[in-house]
């Protein structure tokens, strides 16, 4: 037995680490990339995962987020735009998970990075050089990645699954004004696309489309949004360079697991998949590395299946209204969901309401 052992660097993953080891527990956590990188997709912070990097030490402002008070909805040649009902932030991935790393090294963890796990049986991880580690206690936070042995199950992403989407843009001036302080989101036949401004001015573009709509792949469907997303085809055109893309497929969204084997614990995209419209995927990140971790604090390794019950049904609400507000988006009905939005309340209600951090 070599003690907890996490695996995956992402907001989950460090969070957790952080606080086993300032519970006394230091983990060793295990990340695959040799160097911090952006992921698809993770840019926006609400306000419930700000209040959370706030507790736990890390403070989204001091790595330069940029604030955002404004939600513009856009469905075809229709827009609205409302006030957020609290304080929220675009910041990358890069910055957020490298900042969160360091956290949880000077609070004990052990990192070791370049360390690819292939596959797990239980608690026993075989890495990608041969060699095997087996945890007294496995914090599985591998993001949308699965690993063999404990992977969500393959019917989890549906008949049409997701496939999501991500590039770093590099604004021009009209595009960087349109979107300062503004999240943005775009609704398009079997899909969404959200935009905002990071850090270091480049802007974040994440879709979201089902693997019908892709079809060809993202040049393909690039093409076609000059058709019901004319808006989005414009922003992408005010770039100063083309979208290098970085893709993920078969992205499960909605599913949700109250279920594990003692000792293992599941976080984030590994516990519970927020529809990334609502913007509260590191939030379920961090409060799962949050929740495990007291768990695992109070009775150990043997704490692992109270923890994932207790997080599914936290997370329950959240992500079925998430999910409701998804099939809306991307269908015909979509184009409602603008006037809808410019109802004083309303978007601000929803936007609460599919929040793990309320």
């Amino acid at each position: 037995m070599s003690g907890p052992i996490v695996v995956g660097g992402g907001p989950a993953g460090a969070a957790a680490a952080l606080l086993l080891a300032r519970a006394g527990t230091p983990p060793l956590l295990v990340e695959r990339s040799r160097e911090a990188r952006d992921v698809v997709c993770g840019g926006f912070l609400g306000w419930d995962a700000l209040a959370a990097l706030d507790r736990i030490g890390v403070e989204a402002a001091a790595l330069g987020a940029r604030p955002i008070g404004r939600l513009r909805l856009i469905a075809g040649r229709r827009s609205a735009e409302s006030r957020l009902p609290g304080r929220a932030a675009g910041l990358s991935r890069y910055a957020l998970d490298a900042a969160l790393l360091r956290a949880a090294a000077a609070a004990g963890a052990r990192i070791e990075r370049g360390l690819a796990v292939r596959a797990a049986e239980g608690l026993r991880l075989r890495l990608a050089d041969g060699a095997e580690l087996t945890a007294d206690a496995l914090f599985l936070a591998t993001g949308k990645h699965d690993l063999r042995g404990l992977a969500r199950p393959r019917e989890a992403g549906g008949d049409d699954p997701a496939v999501g989407l991500r590039a770093r843009l590099r604004p021009g001036r009209a595009l960087a004004a349109a979107l300062a302080g503004t999240i943005e989101l775009h609704l398009l036949d079997r899909g969404y696309a959200g935009l905002l401004v990071q850090e270091d001015g480049s802007i974040n573009l994440c879709l979201s489309v089902k693997r019908s709509r892709l079809g060809a792949g993202p040049e393909a469907l690039l093409a076609s949004l000059a058709a019901d997303a004319p808006a989005l085809a414009a922003r992408i055109a005010g770039a100063e360079d083309a979208p290098a893309w970085a893709a993920i497929a078969a992205v499960p969204y909605g599913w949700r697991t109250g279920e594990t084997m003692p000792g293992l614990f599941r976080l984030g995209d590994q516990a519970a998949v927020i529809a990334s419209l609502a913007g509260d995927g590191v939030a379920i990140a961090l409060a799962s590395g949050r929740l495990a971790a007291a768990h695992h604090a109070r009775a150990g390794a043997g704490g692992a299946p109270a923890y994932q019950r207790a997080f599914a049904a936290h997370a329950a609400r959240p992500l079925r209204l998430a999910s409701g507000l998804r099939t809306i988006a991307e269908g015909p009905a979509r184009a409602l969901l603008p006037p809808l939005a410019g109802v004083p309340g309303l978007a601000g209600l929803l936007a609460r309401l599919t929040r793990i951090g309320g």
